[in-house]
């Protein structure tokens, strides 16, 4: 069995948080698609990113993928304010350049910031 059954560990806080999803449809090749997955691996991902997405106060962010379906979720403090913190990401060293790069495989504008690209979900269900 791998992870895909197993399921995936879910991180523990020892304050209250709130959970973003959004979404994103790649309009790309399986070439650029293959290059999107190994640009976010722990090896390749430009280490500004993650320590912008820390800076702004995201706690967890984690990527899924089904086909050319990108599934996001967000983790952050209850007092998070997502608008505030999307413009600042967006000013941060090299997060410009970044969504630009990743634009260019996820077959979008390569102008877009990630706050336009990404599209946040509405939830329909909780148990």
């Amino acid at each position: 069995m791998n992870e895909l059954e197993n399921g995936y560990p879910v991180r523990k806080y020892k304050m209250p948080i709130k959970r973003y999803c959004q979404t994103l449809t790649l309009n790309c090749d399986n070439e650029k698609l293959e290059k999107y997955i190994s640009a976010h691996s722990p090896q390749n991902i430009w280490k500004e990113i993650p320590q912008g997405i820390k800076q702004v106060g995201i706690l967890n962010m984690e990527i899924f993928i089904d086909g050319h379906l990108l599934f996001m979720i967000v983790e952050t403090p209850i007092d998070f304010d997502w608008n505030v913190a999307m413009k600042k990401l967006a000013q941060l060293p090299r997060q410009a350049e970044w969504e630009a790069y990743v634009a260019l495989l996820q077959g979008v504008d390569p102008s877009a910031t990630s706050d336009e690209k990404w599209k946040l979900m509405k939830q329909i269900f909780s148990l």
